[in-house]
């Protein structure tokens, strides 16, 4: 009952107000109703308040102490009449109803208050008030002040009114114009307040031109009070005192018509008066009415002015910084760099590329990548000297600009950076090790910082490419640049053209040199070049992306050899054919399928397919591991290659499905030798044994290392000393039963 009582409260007092002026004037029932109607009023404000206890209930007590004081003068108004026959002017009841507006005006002012300083909204109140004030002056106050036979005192009481209800249009503008919450608690107030304003202009108008029938603005009233219990009834009155939102100079549509309207009312009542032949035309209370509309207008527009100008420098500030990190971006950094060539300064700049970032967000998700991207931006910023400054350029690329420093200052500040990255990374729940390429350059020779950043980001790949993590800037960088941007291209060209070759060199069982399988290499007989090593070729497509192409070419054509060798042959074809594959093929989220679709168009088994993967290729964990997981069920062999030359070879075994371990060329070179060198070629077979993985001997090159690695344990080898890579191996031997 209590949640509908508002819309009781309200349908009584607007049938009230609506049948109050068909009633007998000053009849008993029309002054029950009147008088029940006010107090009525008051009572539903305290049980708003009681009910819906409103965080600051001392604005609806002061409403309700205006109410109380405006049924009390109802009531002695009523009693004097019935009396007398009349009321006279002044009396006691002007008291009360004067004294009614203080409460209600301080209760909307505290209101106002509650929602905090709002200056944009107080000059729109302002506006609009004196527009309204001065229709009030115009057509209320100055007929009543210049009417002729009425005592100063009676004219002084009659204006009070008035003047009263100027500031109740101020609190209601500024209530208008205000942040205060929309809400149907909120309307009905403003509705009940306007309602009062035009009922008092109305009794004033009739009280000096008997213009009005006294019903329609006793019916007013009513309204205002219905109304006033009303938005004290309805449950959002709780958080009408309640800011809606921050502070702000915004002009939505209607509001600034209201304030156009309110700007115009002094020139159109100006031009109004000079048509119609006004003898006497209000031009000083006109003229300065204008010349406040004026000064508020421009300080309106200047506090308007400024809020864009304040927002447009955020605006500039957030295209200048990046959002994950709150970085400077690319275009902040290369502004930071102009100005340091501009006044002369000698700045140099590192490029940061994090390796493997690709799979930390594919195997780990992007969430954790951006935790680790946050985390990177933190440790970096934690290195730098005062000055300097680092910045993110996208994706996994950093850039820090040192102004005024020379060379070995750099190279040793970079030197901090590269062991900072070193440590640990903790991203959400994941503990990470990352690595990255750092390149360095200075402007010596030119004032572009373009060029600054492009040499930087060369000096990145070169270091990279050296596995040295850190390299300066050198001329010839340029010209290995321009020779991989040349090589691209003509990769694209060879794939297009059918330019490329496999070759495949033997893998044996021993002691014997039974064929076991082969492993497929690439070749490349450039046409004009000649013979182009993988170590000058392969780096290039990896970089630019071109490997996943190459390496999906290489699969479907060394699956199609040994589908057609074990088709020909039979038992005689290589038991397996192994395949390289790079870290960036890996990173492809379709790689497991493209296998499988390789498999199923050439028609090899799965059992005779072998992949190989570096150590480096699926250290970082995430989709690599997934995707050699997802290899590994279709039933294709995976060999760790280079082993034991790694980041840490042992872990590996045990996060990644491996069948095959191929030793290093580096533990079988001095094999033979006495000491140490066996000890750690010993240690990976007794690894491979123990569980249960084929190890394969890399490099072997004389009959004494095949021995050496056969006494040793291990079982199957391959080199040179078995047979070199070749485009049509003979396989004159029986092939192993392993």
């Amino acid at each position: 009952m209590s949640r509908r009582l508002w819309v009781v409260w309200l349908l009584v007092g607007g049938l009230a107000a609506a049948s109050h002026p068909l009633l007998p004037g000053m009849s008993w029932a029309a002054s029950a109703a009147y008088e029940g109607l006010g107090f009525g009023s008051v009572i539903m404000i305290l049980l708003g308040v009681r009910w819906h206890r409103p965080a600051r209930p001392g604005v609806w007590h002061l409403l309700a102490a205006g109410m109380a004081l405006w049924a009390l003068g109802d009531v002695i108004y009523g009693l004097i009449y019935r009396q007398r026959g009349t009321v006279p002017f002044p009396s006691v009841t002007d008291v009360f109803y004067l004294g009614a507006y203080v409460p209600i005006a301080i209760g909307l002012w505290r209101l106002l208050r509650a929602h905090g300083r709002d200056k944009a909204g107080l000059i729109d109140a302002g506006i609009t008030a004196s527009g309204a004030g001065l229709l009030f002056w115009v057509f209320v106050v100055q007929p009543l002040a210049e009417a002729r036979g009425v005592p100063f005192l009676d004219r002084g009481l009659a204006l009070a009114s008035p003047m009263a209800d100027v500031i109740l249009l101020v609190l209601l503008a500024r209530l208008l114009t205000g942040r205060v919450r929309r809400t149907p608690s909120y309307w009905l107030l403003v509705a009940s307040t306007l309602l009062m304003c035009v009922a008092d202009v109305g009794f004033t108008v009739l009280a000096t031109r008997s213009a009005l029938p006294a019903g329609l603005i006793q019916a007013g009233w009513l309204a205002s009070y219905a109304a006033l219990g009303a938005a004290a009834l309805h449950p959002s009155m709780r958080t009408l005192t309640e800011p809606a939102g921050p502070a702000g100079s915004s002009l939505s549509r209607g509001r600034l018509a209201v304030l156009a309207v309110s700007s115009l009312i002094a020139p159109a009542l100006l031009l109004a008066q000079g048509l119609a032949g006004v003898e006497r035309m209000d031009w000083l209370a006109i003229g300065a009415v204008a010349a406040v509309l004026f000064l508020l207008v421009v300080v309106r527009m200047g506090g308007l002015v400024a809020q864009v100008q304040t927002q447009a420098d955020q605006l500039s500030d957030l295209a200048m910084r990046d959002d994950l990190t709150g970085l400077p971006n690319r275009r902040l950094l290369e502004e930071m760099i102009r100005q340091e060539l501009g006044r002369g300064g000698h700045p140099q700049v590192a490029f940061i590329d994090l390796d493997d970032f690709k799979g930390i967000n594919d195997g780990l998700g992007h969430a954790v990548g951006d935790q680790l991207l946050a985390a990177v931006g933190r440790r970096l910023t934690g290195v730098l000297r005062p000055g300097d400054r680092v910045a993110r350029l996208g994706g996994d690329e950093f850039a820090v600009l040192m102004p005024d420093t020379g060379p070995a200052a750099a190279d040793a500040l970079v030197g901090e950076l590269a062991a900072a990255l070193e440590q640990p990374v903790y991203a959400g729940e994941h503990h990470l090790l990352v690595q990255a390429g750092i390149g360095v350059a200075d402007a010596e020779g030119t004032r572009d910082p373009f060029e600054v950043l492009r040499r930087a980001d060369v000096a990145m790949y070169a270091a990279k490419e050296s596995k040295t993590r850190q390299e300066r800037f050198r001329p010839e960088f340029d010209q290995r640049a321009s020779e991989h941007a040349r090589l691209g291209a003509q990769l694209r060209e060879a794939l297009d053209k059918g330019q490329f070759q496999l070759v495949y060199q033997p893998i044996v069982a021993l002691p014997r040199g039974e064929l076991a399988g082969v492993e497929a290499l690439i070749r490349w007989h450039h046409p004009e070049l000649g013979f182009m090593s993988p170590a000058d070729f392969i780096p290039v497509a990896e970089r630019n992306g071109q490997i996943v192409e190459l390496g999906a070419w290489i699969l479907l054509e060394a699956c199609s050899q040994a589908a057609a060798w074990l088709a020909e042959l039979g038992p005689a074809a290589p038991g397996k054919v192994s395949v390289n594959v790079s870290a960036r093929q890996l990173a492809e989220p379709d790689f497991a399928e493209v296998v499988a679709a390789v498999l199923a168009a050439t028609g090899l088994p799965a059992e005779r397919l072998a992949i190989e993967v570096t150590e480096t290729a699926v250290f970082g964990g995430g989709r690599a591991i997934e995707a050699l997981d997802a290899v590994h069920r279709l039933g294709v062999r995976i060999a760790l290659d280079d082993f034991g030359t790694g980041h840490s070879s042992l872990g590996l075994l045990q996060t990644c499905p491996v069948d095959i371990l191929k030793v290093d060329k580096s533990f079988v070179d001095n094999v033979t030798m006495a000491g140490r060198h066996s000890v750690i070629a010993t240690a990976l077979i007794n690894v491979s044994d123990g569980l249960n993985l084929d190890a394969i001997a890399e490099g072997v090159e004389t009959a004494e290392q095949a021995a050496e690695l056969y006494r040793l344990g291990y079982r199957y080898a391959q080199g040179y000393h078995f047979g070199r890579p070749t485009p049509n191996p003979r396989f004159a031997l029986e092939p192993a039963a392993a």
